[in-house]
């Protein structure tokens, strides 16, 4: 059964170094005639794939609130109108920047049923942002989150970045202090990826691109895992802290290796073992959709080795780790077998501990995550 669903919208007022996901600037854009194709998506794909009813909805980009009040309104009954869920019972999420959500906006989102907003804030150092291409201030952040709350939003989570261009270990510790004064029930924390067709990575290319050592990226990562503990947010996944009640669900579907839909121009799906690539570009993805078909660029049956692998790699990701009996359950297979050399292998290591019901990771394993997940690709 599809329980999710994730609404990709490209549009964006800048463009930030770093960002390789599918955007494109507003300015010109054909913005209505997008939302009113990605409408007609959203009901072809119920049509092949239907379900009886969502617990999340996840609204990213892009900036989904650059739309402007009327396109915002037109998105957010297109939403209710065409997906199957109960205000009450779905996690219903909206990326955002700070800045550029009004009041108003708000509003419009609150009475939609959204329940939870996620601010791209990366940092609180105003040298940092304009550095790595963001145009807000670190008074935005503040008063993005004062309207929210006003707005009604208590689940309200914000990404901060480290690892990044001239960051130094004092800049990350001020950055998650200011976080953690907004008192919120939710943060996630990413290290920089040089992503190709970014400008950080041409200007990586062009050996233009100062980056802290890995060893100071790792210490971080530490002081990060240290602070929010301290603070009462649990690591519940490699990269997210929550108050007990607050995790992402949309998020965890990722990680539990379960279907979910993926709308709008460059979006992934996971629907009934196949996993779907919608095309990018605007003219490419509206086409096939005007003329009634799926804008599928690419579908891959996921054969069952590979549904193995991914159980592991994605499952590792969470703090609770991979449950050996959903793994026996879903496969008729015991983990402990199909996996057994590089299972073996990492715990030698002591990237990874075994009980009788959970494979995770150690400490150690948190900060060599991407290795251990690696471990498992290409194996069963």
């Amino acid at each position: 059964m599809i329980k999710s669903a994730y609404i990709h919208i490209p549009f964006c007022e800048h463009i930030c170094h770093y960002c390789d996901f599918n955007k494109m600037f507003l300015k010109g854009q054909p913005v209505e005639e997008y939302l009113q194709v990605l409408k007609k998506e959203m009901e072809l794909a119920l049509k092949k794939a239907p379900t009886s009813h969502l617990d999340t909805i996840y609204v990213g980009g892009g900036t989904p609130t650059s739309l402007n009040e009327e396109q915002l309104i037109f998105l957010c009954e297109t939403i209710n109108e065409v997906l199957p869920f109960t205000h009450d019972q779905v996690e219903f999420t909206f990326e955002a920047n700070p800045g550029d959500l009004s009041f108003e906006k708000m509003r419009i989102l609150k009475e939609a049923g959204v329940n939870r907003i996620s601010f791209g804030v990366q940092s609180f150092n105003e040298e940092l942002l304009k550095a790595i291409g963001r145009t807000h201030k670190p008074e935005d952040v503040y008063t993005s989150i004062e309207k929210g709350r006003k707005a009604g939003f208590e689940n309200i989570t914000i990404d901060l970045m480290y690892g990044l261009p001239g960051q130094s270990m004092q800049m990350f510790k001020e950055s998650i202090q200011e976080a953690l004064k907004l008192q919120l029930p939710h943060y996630s924390s990413y290290s920089l990826i040089v992503e190709p067709k970014t400008v950080f990575y041409n200007m990586m290319q062009k050996n233009k691109l100062h980056l802290p050592t890995q060893d100071l990226e790792a210490e971080m990562y530490e002081v990060l895992m240290e602070e929010m503990e301290r603070n009462g947010l649990h690591q519940y996944e490699i990269s997210n802290f929550a108050k007990t009640g607050f995790e992402s669900k949309h998020n965890t579907t990722y990680w539990n290796n379960e279907y979910y839909y993926g709308f709008g121009a460059g979006a992934h799906g996971y629907v009934n073992g196949e996993r779907v690539g919608n095309y990018g570009p605007l003219k490419k993805y509206m086409e096939p959709i005007r003329n009634g078909q799926l804008p599928y660029m690419n579908v891959h049956p996921v054969p069952v080795h590979e549904q193995m692998e991914e159980e592991m790699f994605l499952g590792l990701r969470k703090i609770d780790g991979v449950s050996l009996s959903t793994f026996t359950e879903k496969f008729g297979k015991q983990a402990m077998e199909v996996f057994a050399e590089p299972i073996h292998d990492l715990l030698k290591r002591g990237l990874i501990e075994v009980t009788e019901e959970r494979i995770f990771l150690t400490q150690k394993g948190k900060l060599l995550g991407n290795e251990v997940f690696q471990t498992f690709i290409g194996i069963s």
